[in-house]
């Protein structure tokens, strides 16, 4: 069984002034963290999901994956800034340090948090909330750990998301 090593979050948070919809995971995977930028794992979902959903070509580098989540006015992060973690296993995470998300909620105009994953949003209800007071939406996963979750259930869960970019629908 693999150890749990102390992780910092290594790269920023992706976002504009005028980002509506705040997608936050957990922590960077290893493979994330080796390419510097989110959702990186070539298994991972995540890319296939928001190109399928925005109508968009599938970004691959990640400059283009930054400028597709921007020009459709979405940021992301992840919950935590430090923790031990036991390679990728959300469910290995101990002494967790969140991400400052109120101070980036401050600085646009964020109306919806949606968490990537069931970890997250209970990190993010427990860390996070208290200083936010804006309520997650739980999606599922886009890891390759969660294969039972099919790429149709995954594109349908995420089109939540889309009256919050069109500015049809607000949290509270």
């Amino acid at each position: 069984m693999q150890e749990s090593i102390r992780v910092t979050h290594a790269f920023s948070p992706v976002f504009r002034e005028d980002s509506r919809v705040l997608l936050l995971g957990t922590m960077p995977s290893p493979k994330s963290r080796e390419n510097g930028f989110y959702y990186s794992h070539p298994q991972n979902r995540f890319w296939p999901v928001m190109a399928s959903l925005l109508d968009e070509p599938l970004p691959r580098t990640p400059e283009e994956k930054r400028q597709l989540v921007l020009r459709h006015r979405i940021a992301l992060w992840d919950v935590l800034h430090s923790c031990e973690i036991r390679g990728a296993e959300d469910a290995s995470i101990r002494k967790p340090v969140p991400n400052p998300i109120d101070r980036l909620l401050e600085q646009t105009q964020i109306c919806a948090v949606f968490a990537t994953g069931q970890k997250a949003a209970a990190l993010y209800t427990r860390y996070c909330f208290p200083h936010t007071r804006l309520p997650v939406h739980t999606l599922p996963s886009t890891s390759p750990a969660n294969c039972r979750v099919g790429m149709e259930e995954l594109l349908e869960s995420y089109r939540e998301i889309l009256p919050f970019l069109k500015g049809e629908k607000e949290d509270e």
